[in-house]
């Protein structure tokens, strides 16, 4: 027998309903598990809670890009992973705040004399690796504060102990060579010759990065530049690592800076002329310097990437604070 037209309709209703209900329940479960998925690949915040000096942001997770010298045959890599705990010095002046990193830590200065010729020391441009520059820095805070006499009486000394913050804090890996933004710090100074990226064929180029947008673009840059801008800096040394030597600021390398770069190899027993492996520098700090009004300015790298090689960077000192 033959269905009445009524029930085939009924039947194509109940249908439809049915196709509708099961996609509707299709669409919430799939939005269940993405909205679990977005919860479970939330990026930590890299802020440490022990600074707040004014509101911070946490930067979108990425992959950086280390633009350095390579191959180094005198290097020996950093195979310890750490967040290291933050220097807290409690004899000695206290320090000066110049500036805040992208995710809001400060930037210090230590001053020691009250003299009329006026020297720096920056170390921590790049962190990972590098760390131990910052190490270093530390150690000389510690001695001076404790042997003030080493400090000439016409002479003053700054020490910026760590430049970068924000990538010390992320550890001693490769991904903390750069800032937040992803930018090389010692790339990201408005030389003559700054650009944006560039051969990358003799650098690292084992992470993405940046010059920067433009030249000074970062804040820990813009801080240490203001600083410079308004102090009459004699000479100055930014500590790196590892091995290649001592590389004399300007672009060409400026007749006050190689006089330094040799007293400071002569003293250090590091490379000058320094090692030659066919990587450009733009945009650094001793370049930007010399530019403006340093006499005499030097990125100096430290044997490996362990040791601070103090005894020796000691003497550099006192070569620095004779200049």
């Amino acid at each position: 027998m033959r269905s009445s037209p009524r029930r085939k309709d009924s039947g194509w209703i109940i249908l439809a309903w049915s196709l509708n209900g099961l996609g509707l329940l299709t669409l919430v479960a799939v939005f269940a598990f993405y909205m679990a998925g977005q919860s479970e690949a939330a990026p930590d915040s890299f802020i440490d809670d022990s600074y707040a000096p004014r509101p911070t942001r946490t930067p979108a997770p990425t992959l950086y890009y280390l633009p350095t010298v390579t191959p180094n045959p005198r290097a020996t890599m950093v195979e310890d992973y750490f967040t290291p705990t933050a220097f807290v010095f409690n004899v000695g002046p206290a320090p000066t705040v110049i500036g805040f990193s992208v995710l809001g830590r400060p930037i210090q200065v230590y001053t020691f004399g009250q003299g009329e010729n006026q020297y720096l020391i920056v170390a921590g441009i790049h962190g990972g690796y590098e760390g131990n520059g910052i190490a270093l820095a530390n150690e000389m805070v510690v001695y001076i504060s404790e042997h003030p006499d080493v400090i000439p009486s016409g002479d003053t000394l700054y020490i910026i102990p760590d430049m970068n913050p924000d990538a010390a804090a992320r550890g001693r890996n490769a991904d903390a060579r750069v800032n937040a933004n992803g930018v090389d710090l010692n790339r990201n100074f408005p030389t003559d010759n700054w650009v944006a990226d560039w051969d990358h064929s003799n650098c690292w180029n084992d992470r993405p990065t940046t010059g920067g947008a433009y030249g000074g673009s970062e804040p820990e840059t813009k801080a240490v530049m203001n600083f410079i801008l308004s102090h009459h800096i004699q000479a100055m040394i930014s500590y790196h690592s590892a091995a290649l030597g001592v590389f004399p600021g300007g672009v060409p390398w400026e007749p006050e800076s190689k006089n330094l770069a040799r007293i400071l190899a002569k003293q250090t027993g590091y490379p000058y002329p320094p090692i030659d492996i066919g990587c450009v520098y733009t945009g650094t700090l001793a370049d930007w310097a010399v530019e403006h009004n340093v006499r005499a300015a030097v990125d100096m790298e430290l044997s490996t990437h362990q040791n601070t090689d103090f005894e020796q960077n000691l003497k550099a000192l006192k070569a620095l604070l004779g200049f």
